[in-house]
């Protein structure tokens, strides 16, 4: 429960001030799109856990427990991924830092690294998420990127950009990997 609430509040700060991660749109078609993201600098827990086990580990890293008592920024999304015997959740780092600047975490969970570049389809919903509706727009997605014949990576996961207080225009994501030439 003190997890939820730390979640919660922490979350609250989430708003459009803080910087997202960038990317290219290389298609766009209602809500769904084609990106490309070059590498950014990531920090990762993946554990048979709760999401909000790993956001706390991960927020504890951010608000100092790390090798220099840093507090580093939060960025937004959040990146999510499930799986039958792992959850797995990032936090991208601001791109001011590279593998040379970062701090490194205390806690041995928390792994940082360097994602490569690479593609990914996505469909963008608003309201708050739920497993109904990210099951239902991973559908979705599934569905485009096997009219347009690309080929996948990895399984859809779900990427959230809003703090739990923010009522209007929220922005949640289903994503995959793709293989795209343009």
């Amino acid at each position: 429960m003190k997890y939820l609430l730390l979640l919660t509040i922490t979350t609250a700060t989430m708003i459009s001030n803080y910087e997202t991660q960038k990317y290219d749109v290389v298609l766009s078609e209602d809500n769904f799109e084609i990106r490309f993201y070059d590498s950014s600098l990531k920090a990762k827990v993946s554990s048979d856990r709760s999401a909000n086990g790993n956001f706390y580990k991960l927020f504890q890293f951010i608000s100092g427990n790390n090798s220099k008592g840093e507090k580093i920024a939060m960025t937004t999304p959040v990146y999510m991924k499930n799986n039958e015997s792992q959850n797995t959740m990032e936090f991208v780092l601001p791109s001011n830092y590279d593998l040379e600047t970062i701090s490194e975490p205390n806690d041995q969970d928390v792994v940082i690294f360097k994602s490569e570049a690479k593609h990914y389809a996505c469909i963008k919903y608003g309201g708050y998420s739920n497993s109904n509706k990210f099951e239902n727009h991973s559908r979705k997605l599934i569905k485009k990127v096997t009219e347009m014949n690309l080929v996948t990576k990895g399984d859809v996961f779900y990427v959230s950009y809003n703090s739990p207080y923010k009522i209007f225009n929220r922005r949640n994501e289903a994503m995959i990997e793709v293989v795209y030439k343009n």
